[in-house]
């Protein structure tokens, strides 16, 4: 089941989860004060010092992915999390508060505090790991048609693909290829209407192979009359997936569906966004980007080049060259030919390997954002050549580009480095997603999520 705030789809069990869990670390650091007492302050002092403790604590942990719908760790890798979330926010939220000596917290409140905030948010996501897949939370689904659509609905392979919802049944139109089992088919010979009512629908999605023929449109509007919600599969599954099927997607549904939308007011408060993030970034990894040209250094001789600069496609076809840390050898590419990076890449030298699991190479992008070539958050920039023949064999490839490429993105969030069509393709769902549904708060999501690639090297090559 899903809400809609700040024109994105929220999965409502994660909404209610990260109410649950900003409430519990709200209350760590009350409960912290009425324990020490020490040094006694008055209730709105308290309350200053409970909401931005909360909140510190409650940012890490979305930026450790602890919200999001692809976490797939066991126990020991959520607890590890947590710890990590409480540890880390607890220090933030110290270092804020001590600015002030009215809010700053005593070293017995902060310690009471963390030890609160740890046991409460291990207790509440236990709870919810017990609960968030029972169907009280699901979207109940009829999906209307039982051939290669309804089928792809039934077999997505991600269990976080399918939290969201429980088909109830098929409905099978006459004269198209089953594709789903026997046993899941709704056999009753009631209108549509009568069976959602009696199954409890909450949604119905037309997911006919063929729609020019046999297709139930009085029935349909009966239902829509009735208050039922009717999608179409692409959308319901975009939905659900967090990607646009390339296989299903039409020209008329990007150019009459919603979203894809490029308003001056969006490219102002993006730039505004891009220039202030990239300017402190920039001051505050200056150490570390030092560090790295030392290492390249010390490991390929001074006359190594530390910068690495290549030409990539990026908003509206323009060709810009994006600079990187040096993460291969100098003659990576002697003969010539542009080939893909790959797993245990034998181009790939010590430094680099280790720059690119942590993702410090990318940092020299942040001159790129500065000049306008990119922004933090968009498609990865590919290469011409690349470009050139995916643009040729996938459809809709060029879509990706009507925004900027992103030093991060939704893709590379969603799916593992690619390194082959195959690969570029499945990108290209997410990428479509990111470019219909982009908005400043979609941005701020996929960086905080970004440091989670960071600290666990997801997707490095």
């Amino acid at each position: 089941m899903r809400v809609r705030l700040f024109g994105l789809g929220w999965h409502l069990p994660l909404m209610l989860l990260w109410i649950a869990e900003s409430a519990a670390a709200l209350a760590a650091s009350r409960l912290g004060y009425l324990l020490v007492n020490d040094p006694p302050v008055d209730a709105r002092t308290a309350w200053i010092q409970a909401g931005g403790y909360g909140f510190c604590i409650v940012l890490v942990m979305v930026a450790m992915g602890l919200f999001s719908r692809r976490l797939r760790d066991r126990t020991a890798g959520i607890m590890l999390r947590i710890t990590v979330s409480v540890l880390a926010g607890g220090v933030i939220a110290g270092l804020l508060l001590a600015w002030s000596d009215r809010y700053r917290m005593s070293m017995r409140q902060f310690l009471v505090s963390q030890l609160v905030a740890w046991l409460l948010l291990v207790l509440v996501r236990s709870v919810a790991r017990a609960l968030i897949n029972q169907d009280i939370f699901k979207q109940r689904i009829l999906v209307v048609g039982a051939g290669v659509n309804a089928a792809r609905i039934l077999n997505l392979r991600r269990r976080e693909d399918r939290r969201g919802f429980k088909v109830i049944g098929f409905v099978a139109i006459p004269g198209e290829p089953l594709k789903v089992r026997e046993d899941r088919l709704l056999k009753e010979p009631v209108t549509l209407a009568q069976l959602a009512t009696e199954h409890e629908v909450d949604e119905i999605v037309v997911a006919m192979d063929e729609r020019r023929q046999q297709f139930p449109l009085k029935q349909l509007l009966e239902c829509r009359l009735a208050g039922f919600k009717i999608s179409e599969p692409i959308t319901f599954l975009e939905r659900e997936t967090g990607k646009v099927y390339l296989n299903m997607l039409s020209p008329s549904w990007m150019i009459f569906g919603g979203g894809f939308r490029r308003d001056g007011l969006r490219q102002v408060t993006e730039r505004g966004f891009d220039l202030v993030a990239s300017l402190i970034l920039l001051i505050i990894t200056v150490p570390f980007m030092i560090l790295v040209a030392l290492a390249i250094k010390l490991e390929d001789g001074l006359r190594a080049p530390v910068i690495y600069s290549q030409p990539r496609v990026g908003q509206g076809g323009r060709v810009f060259r994006v600079l990187k840390f040096r993460s291969m050898g100098v003659d990576a590419e002697k003969d010539g030919q542009a080939r893909w990076a790959t797993a245990d890449d034998e181009r790939v030298t010590r430094v680099g390997s280790f720059i690119r699991k942590v993702r410090l190479d990318e940092l020299p992008q942040l001159y790129n954002v500065l000049r306008g070539d990119m922004s933090f958050v968009g498609p990865r920039p590919e290469r011409p050549e690349f470009v050139q023949h995916l643009g040729q064999s996938v459809p809709y490839y060029d879509e990706r580009h009507s925004v900027k490429p992103g030093i991060t993105g939704w893709a590379q969030l969603c799916y593992p480095y690619g390194a082959s069509d195959e690969d570029a393709i499945e990108k290209l769902q997410y990428d479509l997603y990111y470019v219909k549904h982009h908005n400043l708060a979609f941005d701020l999501l996929i960086l905080l999520q970004t440091c989670e690639v960071i600290l666990f090297g997801k997707g490095a090559r």
